[in-house]
């Protein structure tokens, strides 16, 4: 698969620069705090998984990295520029650089697969038809759905439409893919067929990921897995250590960061909440 960028508005960061960057962040609705003073970065390639209670602010963080809410208090950053204080208009730029997967998937019901894949870039971003049509078929082909270009989303088993919604997220080809409780509801080998996409898009097109979940299952999986291409296929192998360091979990509890660290150190926590919530 393609790995040039030329579609994608926003710049490219270095490696070593942070694409997500949360300082000192805090937000309330009335008197109830969602989070207090969150900080936390992503760099390029990497992934963060954020675990934490009903409640905690998980998805809130998602909605605050994509601009549709705004921080009472702190920054926000994606490659580079403060988008807390952006116009509507400033933020359709730099979400041309992200990509979000919704629990359901939330496909248009009236749209075959492949009119779903390329909903972004026929009305958002304008591109001709072939050209859609080409990117609609390379992305579908990435995540295993190279023949159900005309099917309908009634007709695909649920962990086929989250294979679509990757897909769609990115046709656009963003450098960042926000993942809101994608393996919910499914079962564990179909989870592990989406935990996998996720794997290979992280690694083979070095996407960053900022991924939701209460799946420990899953998470675990994604942090320690990695994609590797070996005669032409791709693999999932075990990862090793350096790899493994480049997943970095979080964990909130009551708006707040109680836990930042790999697998490892997140299992070998003594924290009784954290403790708790692991077992």
């Amino acid at each position: 698969m393609s790995t040039s960028r030329e579609e994608m508005t926003p710049e490219r960061q270095s490696a070593e620069e942070p694409v997500v960057e949360l300082d000192r962040v805090g937000l309330a609705f009335d008197d109830k705090v969602i989070l207090r003073d969150v900080s936390f970065t992503v760099l390029r390639g990497h992934t963060k998984i954020i675990l934490g209670g009903s409640g905690s602010g998980k998805s809130t963080i998602l909605k605050l990295i994509l601009g549709l809410l705004r921080p009472d208090s702190g920054e926000v950053r994606i490659n580079g520029q403060r988008v807390d204080t952006m116009t509507e208009l400033e933020l359709m730029h730099v979400r041309a650089g992200v990509g979000m997967v919704f629990q359901e998937g939330a496909l248009f019901d009236s749209l075959t697969v492949a009119e779903n894949t390329g909903y972004r870039l026929y009305e958002e971003m304008h591109w001709p038809e072939e050209k859609v049509r080409a990117r609609v078929q390379e992305t579908l082909g990435f995540v295993g759905l190279g023949d159900f270009l005309d099917r309908m989303p009634s007709e695909l088993s649920g962990g086929q439409r989250r294979r679509v919604a990757i897909a769609r997220a990115m046709a656009a080809r963003p450098g960042i893919l926000l993942y809101d409780e994608a393996t919910t509801g499914l079962d564990p080998i179909t989870a592990t067929s989406i935990d996998q996409e996720i794997i290979k898009l992280r690694d083979l097109e070095e996407v960053s990921s900022v991924i939701v979940t209460h799946q420990l299952r899953d998470a675990f999986f994604t942090a320690t897995h990695e994609a590797v291409r070996r005669n032409g296929d791709v693999d999932i192998v075990q990862a090793d250590a350096a790899k493994c360091d480049e997943a970095e979990f979080i964990m909130l509890k009551d708006g707040l960061i109680v836990f930042e660290g790999n697998a490892a150190e997140l299992r070998a926590a003594k924290d009784p909440y954290i403790r708790n919530f692991l077992s």
